[in-house]
C-alpha cells in the first residue's frame, strides 16, 4: 500500500476545521503502536478489537490522515502517525502525571484543609493541639480563619467549620470534639477588697461587670441555676468586649470588674491566685460542646478525616459521652443564620 503524501495531507487538514479527537480514540491509537497489534490493545484497553479498530478508523477521518498501516500480519505507523505519536506521548504522560499527582489525596493526610472556627473554639480547642497534629500530619497546612460570624462553608470553600452545637449551620454532619463547656464568675482579689464578694447571683446587679457582646449585637447571658433551673440575671458594667476573651481576662486581673467565662480560659489565673471564683454553688450544670462539622460523608478527604480522628482521640471523652451527638446530621436550632456567636 502507498504511503500518503504527509505534506498534502497536513495542507488538508490546515483548511478543513476539526472536530477534536477523544480521549478514547487517542488512548486507542497510543495503546495499538505501543504494542504493534489491535488484539494486544484491546485486551490492555478492556475493549473489544473491532472497537479498538473503529476508534483508530475514527481518529484517523478526524485529522484526514492516514495513521497506522495494517495487514494481516503487523501493525506499524504511518509517518504521520509517527509524528502524531512522538508530539502526543510526553502530553499524554503529563495527563497521566496529573492524575496521578492527586492520588496522595485519595490515600493519604495530605494538601491544605480550610477551618473557619469561632474564637473560642480556635483558643480552647484548637489552640493547646494544633502543633501536635502539624507534627503528625507534616503533609497537611491548615489555614484557620478565626470568626464570630456564621459562615457558611460551602460559599467560603470551607472544609469544615468549628462551632458550637447551638450556632451549626443546617443539614451538616456534625462530630462532638470538646467537653461540655462551664462557666464560672471569676474577679480578682483586688476587686473583692475594694467591692465585696457576692453571695447571690442577684448580688450582681451591685456590681461592675464584663460583659461579652457578638457581633450579632446579642450579649453573652449571665447563666445560673437555682433548684435545678436555670436563669439569666441581666448584669451591667462600664466595659463590654467583642471577639476578645485575652482583654476581657486582662481587665479581670487588673481589678476592673467581674467575667463569667470558661475556666479554661483562665487555668493559670486561677492557679497563681490571681483571679478566683464566687458563686460556685449556683453554677450551673455544663452545657453545650465544641463540634466539627462539614457538609457530607461523601469523600470525606483523607486530611480532614485525619483532623477528625485526631480530635476525637485528643477528646475521647467528650465525643463517646453522647453517641447520638456524633456524625450525624444537625440542623441549627440556636439563632438564625445571620447572627453571630461562638
Amino acid at each position: 500500500m502507498p504511503r500518503p503524501n504527509l505534506r498534502s495531507d497536513v495542507r488538508r487538514i490546515g483548511r478543513e476545521p476539526l472536530s477534536g479527537p477523544t480521549l478514547s480514540e487517542i488512548s486507542a491509537f497510543m495503546s495499538v503502536l505501543d504494542r504493534s497489534s489491535f488484539a494486544a490493545a484491546a485486551k490492555q484497553l478492556g475493549l473489544s478489537a473491532p472497537r479498538v479498530s473503529e476508534l483508530v478508523r475514527n481518529l484517523e477521518e478526524r485529522l484526514g490522515v492516514r495513521l497506522v498501516e495494517r495487514t494481516t500480519r503487523s501493525v506499524a505507523a504511518t509517518e504521520a502517525g509517527e509524528r502524531l505519536l512522538a508530539r502526543l506521548k510526553p502530553v499524554i504522560d503529563d495527563y497521566q502525571s496529573a492524575l496521578e499527582s492527586i492520588s496522595d489525596f485519595r490515600h493519604k493526610p495530605a494538601g491544605t484543609l480550610r477551618l473557619t472556627v469561632a474564637p473560642p473554639a480556635a483558643e480552647l480547642v484548637l489552640a493547646p493541639v494544633v502543633g501536635d497534629f502539624l507534627s503528625q500530619y507534616p503533609e497537611i497546612t491548615l489555614e484557620i480563619s478565626v470568626s464570630s460570624a456564621l459562615t457558611d462553608i460551602v460559599a467560603g470553600h470551607f472544609d469544615a467549620g468549628i462551632r458550637v452545637d447551638e450556632r451549626l449551620e443546617k443539614d451538616m454532619i456534625a462530630v462532638r470534639i470538646s467537653e461540655p463547656l462551664r462557666f464560672v464568675v471569676v474577679g480578682s482579689p483586688s476587686y473583692f477588697a475594694r467591692h465585696g464578694v457576692p453571695k447571690t447571683p442577684q448580688d450582681l446587679l451591685k456590681h461592675n461587670c464584663i460583659r461579652v457582646r457578638f457581633p450579632s449585637g446579642m450579649m453573652l447571658p449571665w447563666l445560673f441555676q437555682a433548684k435545678q433551673q436555670t436563669f439569666e440575671v441581666n448584669v451591667g458594667g462600664t466595659l463590654i468586649v467583642t471577639e476578645s476573651a485575652r482583654l476581657a481576662v486582662a481587665a479581670a486581673i487588673s481589678g476592673v470588674g467581674l467575667m463569667q467565662m470558661e475556666p479554661k480560659y483562665v487555668t493559670a489565673e486561677l492557679a497563681s491566685g490571681a483571679l478566683v471564683t464566687v458563686l460556685d454553688e449556683w453554677t450551673p450544670p455544663p452545657r453545650h460542646a465544641f463540634y466539627l462539622y462539614y457538609p457530607s460523608r461523601y469523600q470525606t478527604r483523607p486530611a480532614l478525616k485525619a483532623l477528625i480522628d485526631f480530635l476525637r482521640d485528643r477528646y475521647r471523652g467528650a465525643s463517646t459521652e453522647n453517641s447520638g451527638a456524633r456524625d450525624r446530621p444537625l440542623v441549627a436550632t440556636g439563632a438564625p443564620r445571620s447572627s453571630s456567636g461562638p
